[in-house]
């Protein structure tokens, strides 16, 4: 069975599916059974018996949860209850003899899915608008990071413009010193070491 919590409405339509469960699991009749497996009824009534009340339960049991899954996914009871309660203020006012004076309020003249959609849509407005405020937060956070990324984009440039002049002076530097002769280079060495020489 079901939880019975819900709306009067809720309670009739799950109801009236589980009948409609219970009556098409024992459609299927024992007979029939029997006429489909005669040698295995000869033979082992009580286990015959036994076999179509597992396979009916089966079958009952298995789209009993199928129903569920069903019904939890369209968030059935949810949007039944809301339409009952949407139906119940109606009869209400009506009782009561006050006109409907909101969009959103049904009455004989609206069909109820309008009345629910006319519930529902401010509040999908609502989500929109925050989406939306969210997506602009986003796109504008995204700007920065990319002016952001730009300018280090930038800087990395310079750097690497100013590593390349470097190293551009040091093979110069590197390419004029191979040019200068042995001998010199000698000669300045020695003249190096007399000059830096401590004195005792």
């Amino acid at each position: 069975m079901f939880n019975q919590s819900g709306s009067r409405r809720w309670t009739h339509f799950r109801s009236a599916l589980e009948l409609a469960i219970e009556r098409s699991a024992h459609k299927w009749t024992y007979e029939d059974f029997a006429q489909c497996f005669p040698t295995y009824v000869e033979e082992d009534k009580t286990g015959a018996v036994l076999t179509f009340t597992r396979i009916s339960d089966y079958i009952k049991n298995h789209n009993l949860g199928k129903l569920d899954e069903l019904l939890q996914e369209y968030d059935a009871k949810e949007n039944i209850d809301a339409l009952h309660k949407i139906v119940t203020e109606a009869q209400e006012r009506k009782a009561a003899g006050q006109e409907a004076t909101r969009k959103d309020v049904w009455n004989e003249d609206i069909q109820p899915s309008v009345a629910v959609a006319a519930r529902t849509l401010p509040m999908f407005q609502k989500e929109a608008d925050r989406a939306t405020q969210t997506l602009e937060s986003l796109k504008k956070e995204n700007l920065q990071l990319m002016a952001a990324l730009e300018e280090e984009m930038a800087t990395t440039t310079k750097l690497n413009q100013q590593s390349l002049e470097l190293l551009n002076l040091l093979s110069n530097a590197n390419k004029a010193w191979e040019e200068i002769p042995l001998e010199d280079v000698e000669k300045w060495t020695v003249e190096m070491n007399n000059y830096i020489k401590p004195t005792l």
